[in-house]
């Protein structure tokens, strides 16, 4: 399972011209779901980007985590994370996981982050939907389970 984090001051989605979700400072989460991902991946991955220290401390130093900030969490599917870019001029996505496990473990996901995090918010899994952030830093990580 993959998270790409963005810490943002803003960020939001749009879905059939409709904001189906906002969020002020705190971390814009890509996720991505591979075809060997299941909810032991899942409960990893949202541990890890609950806690991950990439908010600046009185010191301007990556030291305090969304948590520690009480910040914001907005989780939006991202199907072409996944995919092989290796060889060629086109991605393949067979690392992916099917539409089915995709949408079953992204709901999965996104129920246990509400449950953990009250400040959490999602884009729709399957929907084409638009992307907007301010990215503070850029900081950007990759995390994978």
């Amino acid at each position: 399972m993959i998270g790409l984090l963005q810490r943002v001051t803003s960020a939001s989605v749009i879905v059939d011209k409709k904001q189906c979700a906002n969020i002020d400072t705190g971390l814009l989460v890509f996720i991505g779901i591979e075809k060997n991902d299941n909810e032991s991946k899942a409960n990893r991955l949202l541990e890890r980007l609950l806690g991950y220290r990439i908010f600046p401390d009185a010191e301007d130093k990556m030291n305090l985590s969304l948590k520690n900030i009480n910040g914001d969490l907005l989780l939006v599917p991202q199907f072409t994370l996944p995919a092989n870019t290796q060889k060629g001029t086109r991605p393949s996505f067979t690392p992916a996981a099917s539409p089915e496990i995709g949408k079953q473990l992204f709901g999965y996901f996104c129920t246990q982050a509400k449950d953990t995090y009250s400040n959490t918010s999602t884009g729709i899994f399957g929907a084409d939907m638009k992307v907007s952030l301010i990215n503070d830093g850029p900081v950007t990580f990759w995390l994978q389970t």
